[in-house]
């Protein structure tokens, strides 16, 4: 279903799927997640003329892993519901479940309150139904990108740095510090720690952590979740006389927030 008062594009322009990628610009750069192409098409003309850079894909497989690499230059995701292979739901909790926060819009025919509560219970930001206009689309884009610190913030680029207390983490070069002193993480290790920083202080089970970390679809033991908590241990608690990353039996792990003062 195309938005109202939405003009078609020309035909071809229509044949841009699965994935068309934009030329790199400062503006905000806007994924849209859409198996319609007349829509894609629609919505990708209507956000370039807006401002935005904006890149299509009609797969949520594809939109997924797009979504949870480390350096994804993704500002916002306009997401559609109903997608053929996986859901627009399944693709937004599979990229909450990463640890990536990256703004999403979801756009569905389903716009009963329902549905809208269960949108934002799997991480969406905002959620829009169709049909819908173009100009609303467009603000709405803006008002969840100035929420998370990008169109018109100081700085666009979402933070690549993660600190609780005196660990630290620089996402973009993958670089760990505690106590000022560098460790080395093995790339998966890296992953956990990434994944609990990013939730300091809350439970998480031994089953949320292989979601988030090795993906839902991972073949791998619960057994290596301990594992690799063991190695982390040994690298940003014992040497520093911590115990900071938890286990707590028959409910699952956490990383210690520091006490105040």
């Amino acid at each position: 279903m195309i938005p109202a008062c939405s003009p078609a594009d020309p035909a071809g322009e229509q044949a841009a799927l699965p994935y068309t990628p934009a030329v790199p610009a400062a503006q905000p750069r806007i994924l849209v997640v859409e198996d319609d192409r007349e829509l894609a098409s629609v919505l990708r003309r209507y956000l370039t003329d807006e401002g935005f850079t904006a890149d299509v894909v009609d797969d949520g497989e594809w939109a997924v892993g797009m979504l949870t690499t480390v350096d994804c230059p993704i500002d916002a995701v306009v997401l559609d519901l109903m997608l053929p292979g996986i859901s627009g739901r399944e693709v937004c909790q599979r990229v909450r479940a990463a640890g990536r926060w990256v703004p999403i819009v979801m756009v569905t025919a389903l716009g009963d309150t329902g549905d809208r509560v269960q949108g934002f219970a799997d991480g969406a930001d905002d959620y829009l139904a169709k049909p819908f206009s173009l100009r609303e689309l467009v603000m709405r884009l803006r008002a969840v990108l100035r929420r998370t610190g990008g169109w018109g913030a100081a700085s666009a680029a979402p933070t690549a740095v993660l600190e609780v207390g005196d660990l630290r983490l620089d996402l973009l070069h993958r670089r760990c510090w505690r106590a000022g002193a560098e460790l080395a993480l093995a790339p998966r290790e890296f992953e956990v720690l990434e994944y609990f920083m990013r939730r300091p202080g809350l439970v998480i089970s031994r089953r949320g952590i292989l979601a988030g970390v090795w993906g839902t679809d991972a073949t791998v033991s619960p057994n290596t979740v301990d594992q690799y908590l063991a190695l982390l241990r040994r690298k940003i608690d014992t040497p520093f006389g911590r115990s900071d990353l938890e286990t707590l039996p028959r409910v699952g792990y956490r990383l210690r927030l520091p006490w105040p003062g």
